[in-house]
């Protein structure tokens, strides 16, 4: 008893820690449920908060697990999560099973439920919501004195909402184009077989910014592979506007990646022998309805270097007419990988700047970046670890790329 009271006030201590040094509250409420979720070694967590603009309906803040819980809400008394909010009455599953309560878990259904917990979030002033805890990572179920941790830890990370500053509505997703479920590719070499991506379940939306941020080898390039219609996976199902694509033939995807996706790649792939304007219209030439060349150039601020070489251009204008060629097909979705990987920081700052007017204009971008900073533009982080969606965060408050600083 002695040594989990000690574990007791450690935990309780590495929450304080976190919330008390974040600079934001966003910053703030995501440091402190990791800090639980990594000392109570929890599978999945998530941050659920009352939307006031719609009789609260809580939805997702922030979450850590496999799940994308983007699109996913629940009304005020409904299942364990509205439940809780509604009574302020923490619930707890220490050995669930489906047949309990399958309302409960409904946003998991990807995953096993075995244990959860669902405690209160509120502030000194106010109801925000629930913190909701599934599974032990070692496949236990969680314990009492865990479950009186996860509250007392709840209680703590509402106390970094200042009276005068609230939980801002989230960003409302456009219509789902693009759906992943049970993701996998695994490469072979010899008889030694690599699985790089081990069940992605994500949705894509129209028009939003979407960032693939994780160390070197955690799948994220593999993963915009797919989406790209460059590789097909494993198992699993990928499908576009409601059409599968996950066992699609060569012709069907080179039609799905002419017809649909724009590329933008760290390092330019520009023909060196053509200029500026040839290099767009050469891939104009093979879509039905393209952009006019002249007009992508001019929108990325390289009107006046149409006939400008590659080698004639710097990093940064190379890869800014690597823009104006994704654009001239008028996709609908442009994938971004490391585009600033190359380029010093005020390039970099100059081509997100023309990153944030194309997604202005309602076109879909998905980037995979390296670059913590960079995520502070897009609408969705998705961290990846070891092959699998690791955490999930929703920008309320998106950077101009003016304002990153790196």
């Amino acid at each position: 008893m002695g040594g989990l009271l000690l574990s007791s006030y450690r935990t309780i201590s590495e929450v304080q820690t976190a919330v008390s040094s974040a600079e934001t509250l966003d910053d703030a409420l995501r440091d402190g449920l990791k800090a639980i979720v990594d000392n109570c070694h929890a599978e999945s967590a998530a941050i659920w908060y009352a939307d006031r603009s719609a009789d609260n309906v809580l939805r997702p803040y922030y979450w850590i697990g496999s799940s994308d819980l983007t699109s996913c809400s629940h009304a005020s008394g409904s299942g364990s999560v509205g439940r809780v909010f509604e009574s302020q009455q923490a619930e707890r599953w220490l050995t669930f099973t489906e047949d309990d309560d399958p309302e409960t878990v409904r946003d998991f259904s990807d995953v096993h439920v075995s244990s959860m917990v669902c405690v209160p979030f509120s502030s000194l002033y106010e109801t925000l919501g629930c913190i909701q805890f599934v599974n032990k990572a070692d496949g236990s179920g969680f314990t009492e004195e865990e479950a009186d941790i996860c509250e007392i830890l709840a209680l703590l990370a509402a106390i970094a909402i200042d009276e005068n500053e609230a939980i801002q509505p989230a960003w409302t997703p456009g219509n789902t184009i693009m759906e992943l479920r049970g993701i996998t590719r695994e490469f072979q070499n010899g008889d030694q077989v690599t699985q790089v991506l081990k069940g992605i379940n994500l949705d894509v939306y129209e028009g939003e910014f979407l960032v693939l941020l994780g160390e070197s080898g955690c799948g994220k390039s593999t993963l915009l592979n797919i989406i790209g219609g460059m590789d097909l996976p494993t198992s699993g199902s990928f499908k576009y506007l409601g059409t599968e694509f996950a066992h699609a033939s060569h012709e069907q995807l080179t039609d799905f990646r002419r017809d649909n996706i724009g590329f933008i790649f760290q390092s330019y792939n520009l023909m060196p022998n053509l200029n500026a304007l040839q290099n767009l219209k050469l891939i104009g030439e093979l879509v039905c309805d393209p952009m006019e060349a002249e007009g992508a150039l001019d929108a990325v601020g390289l009107g006046e270097r149409m006939g400008s070489y590659p080698s004639q251009l710097s990093g940064g204008q190379q890869q800014r007419v690597s823009i104006a060629r994704a654009l001239v097909k008028n996709p609908k979705v442009i994938l971004a990988d490391e585009p600033t990987a190359a380029l010093d920081y005020a390039t970099s700052i100059e081509v997100l700047s023309v990153l944030e007017e194309v997604v202005d204009s309602g076109t879909t971008l998905i980037m995979v970046t390296h670059n913590e900073e960079i995520t502070r533009m897009a609408d969705r982080v998705v961290r990846m670890r070891g092959g699998k969606m690791h955490e999930v965060t929703i920008n309320r408050h998106p950077a101009k790329a003016a304002d990153l600083v790196w």
